[in-house]
């Protein structure tokens, strides 16, 4: 597994991480067992880098990933995300809360320290707050993290955000549906050392190419109840894209795929080839999955030819609907 280094977290860390969103809730009904043999399978295949947050399946997720860090130990580098368990206004980005936040994540994932904690894609005023850095600074000061850092769901919360020294990465959506971050984000985190963590990589599964106009979603699967944003932000389901105009993207994008890759594999490697990328952090419903989409990182990087395919697959059917949007 190929590794890289974030200069702002002073730590290298595996290419392709795991996303645990799944494994909490959102996404369907996921068994327990299940959930540690995905976790234990990514390991297995070179994945150091865990990704959840503490609003997943109330705490699930976290306990899950907790479990699973017990048994193999400090290799595995945690990162996780709060904020988002109280009204999302700006005045409840305040210390008390980060503290009642922090000590609830330390619980649930048996850390001390945590490794990496993110704000949860908060209200866009959080990001340009100074009082909300004093705080997160003084957790770092305290011991109860070791770095911090933000996810966000625009590319201007993510510069303002790096224009902060100490925010040590930047999780965003990026996806040959979304194009957006390689104008500005990704050149920015490169000078500024800043790592990125790319989300939602596969757009919600879209780009795994199994999915037909037909394929039903659970009741409780975001890709069911999200589709116009009712939730949450419409950006994380399917990257905001219409799920039909989506699946004609799948179609054209899948005579770009060389012989002998999945199209998940090749959406995952082109993210990859993207200077400025650190990781990037796929989910997995089985131990299948997890061990597949480790096979990116060893992929050769996408030809010239199929990056342009890319490109026009975009500006021809995407772009209208989403480059202005975040």
């Amino acid at each position: 597994m190929e590794t890289r280094r974030i200069s702002r977290l002073d730590r290298a860390v595996s290419a392709v991480g795991l996303g645990c969103w799944q494994l909490g809730a959102d996404w369907g009904n996921v068994d327990e067992t299940e959930a540690l043999a995905v976790l234990h399978s990514a390991a297995d295949a070179g994945v150091t880098f865990f990704d959840t947050a503490d609003v997943y399946g109330d705490g699930r997720s976290e306990r899950l990933v907790g479990r699973f860090r017990a048994e193999r130990g400090d290799t595995v580098f945690v990162a996780t995300k709060m904020g988002r368990r109280l009204d999302q206004v700006p005045e409840n980005y305040v210390a008390a809360n980060f503290d009642a936040w922090i000590d609830r994540s330390r619980k649930n994932l048996g850390m001390d320290t945590l490794d990496l904690v993110q704000l949860h894609c908060p209200p866009t005023p959080v990001y340009s707050t100074d009082t909300v850095y004093d705080a997160l600074d003084a957790l770092v000061e305290r011991g109860r993290i070791r770095a911090y850092g933000v996810s966000v769901e625009t590319c201007d919360e993510a510069l303002t955000a790096m224009a902060r020294p100490n925010v040590a990465s930047v999780q965003i959506i990026l996806n040959c549906l979304r194009l957006k971050p390689l104008e500005r984000v990704l050149p920015t985190a490169l000078e500024a050392g800043a790592g990125i963590i790319v989300r939602v990589p596969l757009a919600s599964g879209l780009l795994s190419g199994r999915y037909t106009k037909d394929t039903a979603f659970a009741a409780d699967d975001h890709r069911n109840f999200n589709r116009g944003g009712e939730a949450f932000d419409v950006g994380e389901t399917f990257s905001g894209v219409p799920f039909e105009v989506g699946l004609q993207a799948v179609e054209r994008l899948r005579s770009l795929v060389p012989a002998g890759q999945t199209l998940a594999q090749f959406a995952l490697r082109w993210i990859l080839d993207q200077q400025g990328v650190s990781v990037v952090i796929p989910g997995a419903r089985n131990p299948e999955q997890a061990r597949a989409n480790t096979v990116a990182a060893g992929l050769p990087p996408v030809s010239a030819e199929a990056e342009a395919g890319v490109r026009e697959v975009y500006d021809e059917l995407i772009r209208p609907l989403v480059h202005d949007r975040w």
